[in-house]
């Protein structure tokens, strides 16, 4: 039994969480332990819900389309509807980025090209301060 049910400090070792995580993930039903009195025993489904919740937030997507996401399982059609939406919000997301990334391409550039200046001005005031 010790295999397939973790306690929240077996949880937050496994995947580097804070209680208060799982909590809120709880809380968000996101997840669903077993309760036993005051304690939270995680089952295989939970670990595998938060595996796909810490890969959604670290990719960016909101808990609402983590969550739109994680109840299509069992829909049934061999998950093709979820593996369908997954997709789809994947996409989107990652246009997102690309279109971040030139954005901070462009004001790294920027910055950069501002900061040369600065260190050519200040050079400059440096050797002639009456200038």
């Amino acid at each position: 039994m010790t295999d397939t049910l973790m306690t929240i400090r077996e949880m937050c070792d496994a995947f580097e969480v804070t209680p208060r995580t799982l909590r809120f993930y709880e809380s968000k039903e996101l997840l669903a332990p077993v309760r036993e009195g005051q304690k939270r025993l995680f089952t295989r489904r939970d670990r595998a819900r938060l595996k796909l919740i810490l890969r959604g937030k670290r990719f960016g997507f909101s808990l609402e389309e983590i969550r739109q996401l994680l109840d299509l399982y069992g829909e049934g059609e061999q998950q093709i509807t979820q593996l369908r939406k997954t997709y789809e919000i994947a996409r989107a997301r990652l246009d997102d980025l690309k279109s971040r990334r030139v954005e901070l391409d462009e004001a790294i550039a920027e910055l950069e090209t501002q900061l040369r200046w600065g260190a050519k001005t200040l050079e400059e005031l440096q050797r002639n301060p009456a200038a």
